[in-house]
């Protein structure tokens, strides 16, 4: 840091002048001891040991006692002075003390001697125009006025006109020295000349300055800035490293910076070996090479640390931290932080940054604390790192602290900064602060831009984020990747096919086709319900990723393609592309829709095989898996792996018992969750009321719903109030779910309606589903479920004018009533039936088998066809060829057709099975001796011996 000295500080001393004033004279200095004849060697002792202040004061007693003797050698006093004024960055000093040289006249541009100082110090303190000046007023220079100038250049990032001087002193025929090269190659470097350096290394050679310890480290530095590390390393070992710590820190250096870390540490560990005692540099490079690398070596390192005593010098102890920062191991880290006494912002920052890049962002907070305490200034990377942590947390009050910090010490204005400030309001949800955030930054750029945007995103703010996108692009920034990504994702929220496909034009157009907006592309084409062109997108992708298989996957499976779904994941299998968490998450969710027990289990193989932990979101999904395709059994033990159980996992299960039909079991593992100190959440409640509701455990039922508002003071949704309306009506208490309906707390919605006329239809209370339905078809007359259920309800009473009236006016509101499908998988293949269709290739067979079956229950079982239940104004046969007609007998029939006697036939049905089915089923699972598995809509039915899981609780 420049080392600034004002007039006070000095104690009035001659070299600094009051501003727009002459210097003044001698006379005017205050009086200083006597002078002995040693101040001359005493400035120069002064100035050795880097003491500014001692060095002023000796001068000026220099000047005051013995002026003559100053002006006849002012070699002896001003080089010095001008030496650590270079050394100590003082440019203002430097200045004063040009400036009274030549007022004095003790230097002119003919004195090659002090110029060359004057152009050093300049170039040292960062000011190269006034190098440029003095090196452009002397008549003669030496090699050392062009070394100081081409140092000039170079540390100030001018490595242009570094060369062009270096060709300048060619040209001139001065000689060249040792200085030279050095200087020359690191612009070299800079620049990436690699040509241009190799033929200074020739003249190296030529003027014998090769073999000089700086120059072999310039150019092995010189090597491997230019990429060419082969070069540096045959150099390096041509000159058998030698003691040279500087040389072996070069290669070091190299090595780490082309990200070869072993490389790098095997340099290290050579060096040691032939007894070369590391530097601080040393070990600092080390342990970057550490970071890219292993922990152990840097442990090791941080060990030999210890042994040479370097350990609590700050740089390395910074490097320590470093290296564990990027490993994760905060622990390590904080004890080395603990132990170091010399911390500086580094140590804090690189403490902060570990925090956060692992997570513990309440103790970056704390941190951050800790380092305004210190008695340091945090800077513009600490505030960076802060602010980054509270949008993190979501902590809006420490955030907007961190802002006004930022206002206050003048950082707000730095982009970087200001990009973070808005970033940390948009993940705290506050997008009027984020916009405004956003505003008043002065100078934005494409991440600025690319952040509000993104905020806008991330808080379903998809209009603003369109706009502001159009905006940025009228503002004359290109859209990138970050960008595109974006506003992809906003096009993907509003559902906006025709946005997506522009977008996809642009990007074309400007050549952004890398493989994360493709991947995004085929994601936001699936969510648009376009699977045919996220197909063709995913086809495009050359280079497909796990990313890649997975979003057409889900594309599948969001559009109801779960077969495709599944020849995708086998297509994925063939490639060299392993599936990750989310994939095999995607493609279980696929076979659950499926109901397809044989490729969850394959699945569930391949997990194991693979080695995937059974933890959240997977472990959740197998056991999910299997309770759908009606493996209770596989579905307890797959949770009984799951060391690690969430709350989901806890409710997964007790979801997997009520869509089986075991109340009682689902309220015994709610009672393991309170056990455990667990707290349920809504979701919780509701597969707990929904397994009461299946199961007819109404007193249960209620009291769950007040313990679920008492004692966790949870309000309701109305899906709670629906599952506790669909109890009181399976179990016949109508009038008590009416009474509770009218008295709900909130405005009941359509669905709580609708549980309660589904009641009623199936208990023949024609009274109440009238009143019923008149109140659900005000509620929401676009509903086709609805009209059909109401439908029905007229359809059992008969009431065919009434039936007519609203199918009229569901075709004249384009509302379809949803056909009877049923599905089962044979033979590792997906079986589709639906009501009355001959679609399948073996549909010949299947009916004649199912005229063999109803014959069977007939005259075996006593089956009689309630015609009662078919609602259509038709005769009598008709009736009864529509219930043979359904879907789940066609597929009863192909799976007594196609499976081995003692094989369970596993069905799945979109719609609730019907009571002439369920009593048809219960009669075959008899007389055929054989177990049906039913998922309708709305359960599981097991039949048995002639008797089903849901106890008619269905």
């Amino acid at each position: 840091m420049a080392t600034t000295f004002t007039w006070c500080s000095l104690q009035a001393s001659p070299l600094i002048a009051p501003q727009n004033a002459m210097l003044r004279t001698p006379s005017t200095f205050p009086k200083v001891p006597p002078f002995h004849g040693e101040t001359v060697f005493s400035l120069r002792e002064a100035c050795k040991l880097g003491n500014l202040r001692e060095a002023v004061s000796t001068f000026t007693a220099l000047l005051t006692e013995d002026r003559t003797s100053l002006l006849d050698n002012p070699d002896e006093a001003y080089a010095p002075l001008l030496e650590l004024c270079a050394k100590s960055r003082a440019s203002s000093l430097g200045r004063q003390v040009h400036a009274h040289v030549l007022k004095f006249g003790v230097a002119t541009p003919d004195s090659v001697f002090l110029s060359t100082k004057l152009v050093f110090m300049y170039g040292k303190c960062g000011y190269v125009c006034d190098s440029q000046k003095v090196f452009d007023k002397m008549p003669d220079r030496t090699i050392f006025t062009w070394n100081a100038m081409m140092g000039a250049y170079v540390s100030n990032g001018k490595n242009l006109e570094a060369l062009e001087l270096y060709r300048r002193i060619r040209v001139s025929g001065s000689p060249l020295d040792s200085r030279t090269f050095p200087c020359a190659m690191k612009a070299c470097g800079a620049l990436g000349d690699l040509y241009y350096g190799a033929e200074m290394h020739g003249l190296a050679i030529k003027c014998g300055c090769a073999s000089v310890a700086f120059v072999a480290n310039a150019m092995v530095a010189m090597y491997a800035k230019c990429k060419d590390l082969d070069s540096a390393r045959k150099l390096f070992e041509r000159m058998n490293g030698g003691d040279d710590d500087v040389l072996w820190n070069s290669m070091i250096s190299a090595y780490s910076e082309k990200l070869q870390y072993w490389e790098a540490l095997e340099i290290f560990k050579k060096m040691r070996m032939v007894g070369v005692s590391p530097s601080t540099y040393t070990f600092v490079a080390a342990l970057q090479a550490c970071q890219g690398s292993s922990s152990i070596l840097g442990r090791e390192i941080h060990a030999a640390t210890f042994r040479s005593h370097q350990f609590f010098d700050v740089y390395v102890a910074n490097a320590l931290i470093a290296m564990y920062v990027r490993h994760g191991l905060m622990v390590e880290a904080a004890r080395i932080f603990d132990l170091l006494e010399a911390k500086d912002n580094i140590t804090w920052n690189s403490m902060l940054a570990g925090f956060i890049q692992n997570g513990l962002f309440a103790e970056a907070l704390q941190c951050f604390h800790d380092f305004q305490d210190s008695g340091l200034t945090p800077d513009v990377v600490s505030l960076t790192s802060i602010i980054t942590a509270c949008g993190r947390l979501g902590c809006l009050l420490n955030g907007k602290e961190s802002h006004a910090y930022a206002i206050k010490k003048g950082f707000a204005s730095n982009l970087h900064v200001a990009n973070t400030i808005i970033d940390m309001y948009s993940k705290c949800s506050r997008v009027s602060y984020m916009y405004h955030a956003f505003k008043m930054t002065p100078e934005k750029d494409s991440i600025s831009w690319t952040t509000v945007v993104a905020g806008y995103v991330q808080n379903n703010c998809y209009l603003e984020a369109l706009e502001l996108s159009r905006k940025s692009q009228m503002e004359g920034m290109r859209a990138d990747s970050m960008m595109i990504g974006s506003i992809l994702l906003a096009c993907r929220g509003l559902k906006h096919f025709f946005k997506v496909k522009e977008v996809h034009g642009y990007m074309i157009r400007h050549i952004l086709t890398d493989r994360v907006l493709q991947n995004t592309l085929v994601d936001v084409y699936g969510e648009c319900g376009q699977v045919d062109h996220a197909a063709r997108m995913f086809e495009l992708i050359e280079d497909k990723d796990a990313i890649s298989w997975t979003s057409m996957i889900s594309s599948c499976i969001n559009n109801g393609y779960a077969v495709e779904a599944l020849e995708v994941f086998q297509s994925m299998k063939d490639t060299a592309v392993q599936p990750d968490y989310i994939t095999l998450v995607s493609i279980l969710s696929a076979i659950t829709s499926l109901s397809s027990l044989h490729k969850g289990k394959e699945v569930h193989g391949f997990i194991t095989r693979k080695g995937f932990l059974l933890e959240g979101s997977l472990g959740n999904s197998l056991v999910d898996m299997y309770a759908r395709c009606g493996s209770l059994e596989n579905a307890y033990k797959a949770f009984s792996c799951i060391r690690n159980k969430n709350l989901v996992t806890w409710t997964t299960m007790i979801t997997a018992y009520g869509i089986h039909g075991h109340g009682k079991k689902a309220v015994e593992l709610f009672g393991r969750i309170e056990d455990i100190n667990l707290i349920p959440d809504h979701i919780t409640f509701l597969a707990l009321l929904y397994a009461c509701s299946h199961s007819g455990l109404v007193e249960e039922g209620k009291t769950f719903l007040e313990i679920m508002k008492c004692k966790y003071q949870l309000e309701p949704w109305q899906e709670h109030y629906v599952c506790l309306v669909d109890l009181l009506g399976r179990v016949n208490r109508l009038e008590e779910a009416y009474q509770f309906v009218k008295n709900m707390a909130v405005e009941p919605a359509a669905e709580v309606w609708c549980a309660l006329l589904g009641a009623c239809r199936v208990h023949s209370n024609e009274e109440l589903g009238e009143k019923v339905a008149k109140k659900l078809l005000e509620l929401n007359p676009k509903n086709p479920g609805n009209h059909v259920l109401v439908s029905n309800l007229f359809a059992a009473e008969s009431r065919w004018n009434d039936v007519r009236v609203v199918r009229m006016r569901m075709k004249a509101d384009g509302l379809k009533k949803t056909p009877g499908c049923s599905w089962m998988e044979v033979g590792n293949k997906i079986h589709t039936f639906i009501a009355r269709d001959k679609a399948h290739p073996e549909s010949h067979k299947i009916y004649e088998k199912l005229a063999q079956i109803t014959e069977k229950l007939e005259n075996e079982g006593g089956y009689v066809a309630q015609t009662k239940l078919v609602l259509h104004n038709v005769r009598e046969e008709e009736k009864v060829e529509i219930l043979h007609g359904h879907s789940e007998r066609l597929a009863i029939a192909y799976g007594l057709l196609s499976t081995s006697d003692a094989t369970p036939i596993r069905i799945t049905k979109n719609l609730r099975i019907c009571e002439d089915c369920h009593a048809f089923c219960k009669l075959v699972s008899r007389l055929y001796q054989r177990e049906l598995v039913v998922r309708d809509a709305s359960r599981f039915h097991c039949f048995q011996d002639g008797f089903c899981s849901c106890a008619n609780l269905w």
